[in-house]
């Protein structure tokens, strides 16, 4: 059972690794690393297309990862 959660957590910590290189920056530049989280937060900009499917692929897939971590710690 540890050799199997072993290697989907390694799948999972892969899938995540790639999950959030593919998604496109919030902010850029000095400007947008001190106003970034206020613009996020109150933005009337919502996520469409691709930047929505990665950003809930990615919240799957990090719960996923959290679980199978807690898993493989329980198993071992």
């Amino acid at each position: 059972m540890l050799t199997i959660a072993s290697v989907l957590l390694v799948i999972t910590c892969i899938a995540l690794i790639i999950l959030v290189l593919l998604q496109s920056g919030k902010s850029a530049g000095l400007s947008g690393a001190i106003s970034g989280g206020a613009e996020h937060l109150f933005g009337k900009q919502k996520a469409r297309g691709i930047d929505l499917v990665l950003h809930r692929a990615t919240i799957v897939v990090s719960v996923i990862f959290f679980i199978l971590a807690v898993a493989v710690s329980f198993f071992a």
